[in-house]
């Protein structure tokens, strides 16, 4: 069965989208904290590399505006990419294999090209996003942004208002939406064949208009989860991050 875009754009024999129920989200969490149990240490490892890698980025950044968009930004390229080698354990978990953090990181390497060119695109949103986000600055400040000895060591909430705080996360969660729809499935798609980055994403988009109301259950449930990781000072983050990474390889081979 091939899956074909609203651009009439066809997409590799292989696939097929199946409709899926509003609570299997669910099923893909459970499945994916079998994983998680079932390799601990391979799991875990990545879960602090992540972890590591935006702790030490919003400790340096966090109390400047710009720097701060550009840290958030940069995970949204980080987040997806290094979700590959989580995948790469429930894939080779699924088919009986010996898994090892080592063995992870095949998931890296194979596809690579379609990779890279997945990871460009959302390196291309990334920017997209820290320039929307001056935009706002100047939207709401001025033409003057504050100084950076103001907000480097100052207060970032005493230097941006209401209205701009407000602004800011209206643009970036609309671009938020937007990753988030040509990329649910990308990664897992990607290291399990060899698609191109371009159906991998069309594959992403057909997934969230033909189940339309579970990838919303499904969005909603990772932020959340994610909220827990930044409520819990990022140390739910070690355990969340890989959780997430190994469901969405469920969520894919549904």
């Amino acid at each position: 069965m091939s899956v074909q875009s609203h651009l009439n754009y066809k997409i590799p024999s292989q696939f097929s989208i199946q409709d899926v129920s509003l609570l299997r989200p669910f099923h893909w969490l459970s499945k994916g904290w079998r994983d998680l149990i079932h390799n601990p240490a391979a799991s875990l490892a990545h879960g602090l590399i992540v972890t590591a890698i935006f702790l030490i980025a919003l400790l340096i950044t966090s109390r400047h505006v710009y720097v701060l968009a550009a840290v958030i930004s940069g995970f949204m390229l980080i987040g997806p990419i290094m979700a590959a080698g989580l995948c790469e354990i429930s894939r080779q978990r699924q088919k009986e294999s010996p898994v090892s953090f080592d063995s992870s990181l095949n998931g890296l390497s194979r596809n690579q090209t379609a990779l890279v060119r997945f990871a460009s695109m959302l390196l291309g949103f990334s920017v997209l996003w820290f320039f929307l986000s001056a935009l706002v600055l100047l939207a709401t400040v001025g033409n003057v942004a504050p100084a950076l000895n103001e907000t480097l060591w100052g207060d970032f909430f005493a230097v941006v208002a209401p209205m701009q705080l407000a602004l800011y996360l209206i643009v970036g969660g609309l671009l938020a939406c937007l990753v988030y729809v040509m990329s649910v499935v990308s990664v897992p798609a990607i290291i399990d064949s060899q698609i191109t980055a371009m159906d991998a994403m069309i594959i992403s988009i057909q997934v969230v208009v033909s189940n339309s109301l579970t990838m919303l259950v499904w969005a909603s449930l990772i932020v959340l989860l994610m909220g827990i990781s930044l409520a819990t000072f990022l140390i739910g983050m070690i355990v969340i991050y890989p959780l997430l990474g190994h469901a969405s390889w469920h969520a894919y081979r549904d």
